[in-house]
């Protein structure tokens, strides 16, 4: 079976680290706005990181966050950022910390107005990366262009997530709705 470069060329213990969220995870749809929530959290702690970081420290993450609920997150309090910026579990930087609270409040906000977070990025799909980027600039906290841009590859919203002849390609596609297929058919020839 063949996989991405990236993970077919890891070591094995390395390996085992990627390949599930490779396998299962990485560019495949999340209709859970608490799971958007969390990925964009995560992508933005990755700033500066490498993934792997991020993904050992996953759990550490979702225990810190109380597993992503968003309107808990949106409620937490200067006592909650001394928390979380003491716990070795997760990534100890204020910036960081107070993006994924305000982001969690902005987030309630966009549910008000729009049913929830994933029907808000609907509302705006397709867009190039460009684009995206100026539209979460404008909405969120600690958004960039490499934290855009990886947010929504590995959400399927752009392309790229996989190579086209990783086995897991295919995988993807198939979860995907319809119309999301015709999107991402046309980036792919567009890029």
């Amino acid at each position: 079976m063949s996989y991405c470069r990236a993970i077919d060329t890891m070591t094995a213990d390395r390996k085992a680290l990627h390949q599930a969220y490779h396998d299962h995870q990485y560019g495949f749809p999340i209709h859970d706005d608490n799971e958007l929530f969390c990925r964009l959290v995560l992508e933005i702690n990755q700033a500066g990181l490498s993934w792997e970081t991020i993904l050992k420290k996953e759990a550490g993450f979702r225990k810190a966050y109380d597993n992503f609920d968003i309107p808990t997150v949106a409620a937490y309090t200067d006592a909650d950022r001394d928390r979380l910026l003491a716990d070795a579990g997760i990534i100890r930087n204020r910036l960081k910390i107070n993006a994924a609270i305000e982001n969690a409040r902005t987030i309630l906000l966009l549910q008000k107005e729009y049913g929830s977070f994933e029907k808000w990025l609907e509302h705006h799909h397709p867009k190039t990366k460009e684009e995206w980027v100026k539209v979460f600039k404008k909405t969120f906290r600690f958004t960039g262009g490499e934290i855009v841009n990886e947010f929504l590859m590995s959400i399927g919203f752009l392309p790229g997530a996989h190579s086209t002849d990783c086995a897991v390609y295919a995988n993807v596609l198939e979860s995907k709705p319809v119309w999301a297929i015709v999107r991402v058919a046309r980036q792919d020839l567009q890029s």
